[in-house]
């Protein structure tokens, strides 16, 4: 009975969320404590959540505070040379035009939000890809799956969930998987530079008047303040662009307000500590001197209280990033039920107690392999709560009774993350090609087979460095 319930309130929560008719936090809390009352261990409720919330809250600290810390960062401006500097490599080279997305996607990911990055990347490159009539669908399968790769980081979301699902500390799981993941995002890059290759031979090599060039990156593909200003409205296009393009190109322009030089919140006379500040952090995190929760708390109140020493703008800068900040740690807070349910009723035991015995005996002492493969479809056709909260502990258990360790399953359920940022179930995926106007239909049929080769990928060097 135990194992019949678990799976309907799996199922029950799935459908939920994935249908729209409840949002993840709701159904998190909701569904299981229905259940839970189903299987007649309502009053031990309490106990279960917390439970829960005591072992999720380093992971909630952790999110809430990278967030608040990588905001300020792009806020202050610490990206912007970046992307300044990547868009006069690109300069009018199909080739380097697509290899610059790449780079400046992955760079821009370690703020840990796909929408925010999709923004940033969008805003830059969309005007050339426009302009010299590339591929839009490159552009965004790229972006996709540059930020997939760095969407594994501890606070963008797959490792803190398969951290609070399996109760692992998220640097255990994502640290010893970084020589893996540094294949996968090499992998992008080498697909990146062939698709660029390809866009090359298809237009050529286009020749833009340098003074156009620096236009283009210093007022129109970052300031994006469109009107007469405007490098779309002084200049016609080398690629042949007709007047009434050019006014497209201004209205595109104008939506594009990610990295306004002129934003009252760049700090350039700190730039240079904001960068130490952040190499600091990133190198103290990969040697694990302090705790990540720690490192991001200290690292964020230092950023807010340098860069906005006056009380109000420290407000103001957190109030921007409340929402946020109130959706990721109250979705980590949240999963304390489910979890604790899940776990308390021993509703996950008697699945995983039934996975095993319907999973073939030769396949059991390689469930890490299962795991990462299975990840691929099930994180693009459910969503990361639904995967890593509902599917992740019970193959966990699975491999728990064939001597797999919760850490190995944890690495291995992150393989599918280049794959499931352009599920139709992230809404990120909806910010990226409604900005780069391209039709999702036409982006799945693009990036699927090189998403998921991408994690193919990542799942052999996983393998082969011993870390899956």
């Amino acid at each position: 009975m135990l194992t019949i319930l678990g799976f309907a309130m799996i199922a029950t929560f799935l459908v939920l969320i994935m249908m729209k008719k409840m949002s993840p936090i709701a159904a998190l809390v909701l569904i299981p404590a229905l259940f839970c009352v189903f299987v007649g261990k309502g009053a031990k409720l309490g106990d279960y959540v917390i439970e829960g919330v005591t072992s999720l809250a380093p992971t909630a600290a952790m999110l809430m505070f990278a967030i608040v810390y990588f905001g300020v960062m792009i806020d202050v401006g610490l990206f912007d040379p970046i992307v300044r500097g990547i868009l006069k490599f690109c300069k009018a080279d199909p080739m380097r035009i697509v290899v610059g997305t790449a780079i400046l996607a992955a760079i821009v990911s370690l703020d840990g939000d796909g929408s925010t990055t999709f923004m940033i990347t969008v805003s830059a490159m969309y005007p050339l890809y426009k302009r010299l009539k590339m591929s839009l669908v490159v552009m965004t399968g790229v972006a996709a799956m540059a930020n997939g790769v760095m969407n594994t980081l501890p606070w963008g979301g797959p490792t803190a969930r398969a951290a609070t699902a399996l109760k692992l500390d998220a640097s255990d799981i994502f640290v010893p998987m970084i020589p893996a993941l540094a294949v996968g995002l090499l992998a992008v890059f080498v697909l990146s530079y062939f698709l660029g290759l390809r866009e090359r031979k298809r237009l050529g090599v286009l020749t833009l008047n340098e003074v156009l060039v620096e236009e283009k990156e210093t007022e129109t593909v970052l300031v994006g303040s469109g009107g007469s200003g405007s490098a779309a409205a002084k200049s016609p296009v080398a690629t042949g662009g007709s007047g009434s393009d050019a006014e497209n190109d201004t209205e595109d322009d104008e939506r594009f307000q990610a990295l306004d030089p002129d934003r009252p919140t760049l700090r350039p006379r700190l730039y240079w500590f904001n960068a130490l500040l952040t190499v600091g952090l990133l190198t103290a995190m990969i040697m694990e001197w302090l705790p990540i929760p720690v490192l991001f708390l200290l690292g964020a109140a230092l950023a807010l209280t340098v860069n906005f020493p006056h009380i109000p703008d420290q407000k103001a800068r957190l109030a921007a990033y409340a929402d946020n900040v109130l959706n990721v740690s109250g979705m980590v807070f949240a999963a304390a039920v489910f979890t604790g349910v899940l776990q308390g009723t021993g509703m996950v035991d008697h699945m995983a107690k039934w996975m095993v015995d319907v999973i073939p005996e030769g396949m059991g002492p390689h469930m890490a392999l299962v795991t990462g493969v299975l990840s691929l479809p099930l994180t693009y056709f459910m969503s990361n709560d639904g995967f890593y909260f509902g599917v992740l502990p019970v193959l966990a258990e699975a491999g728990a009774a064939h001597g797999v360790t919760p850490l190995e399953m944890a690495r291995a359920s992150l393989v599918g993350q280049p794959l499931h940022m352009s599920s139709p179930l992230v809404p990120a995926v909806y910010v990226l090609v409604g900005m780069a106007k391209v039709e999702f239909g036409d982006h799945t049929r693009f990036v699927v087979k090189w998403a998921a080769l991408t994690c193919l990928i990542i799942l052999a060097a996983g393998m082969l460095f011993g870390i899956i």
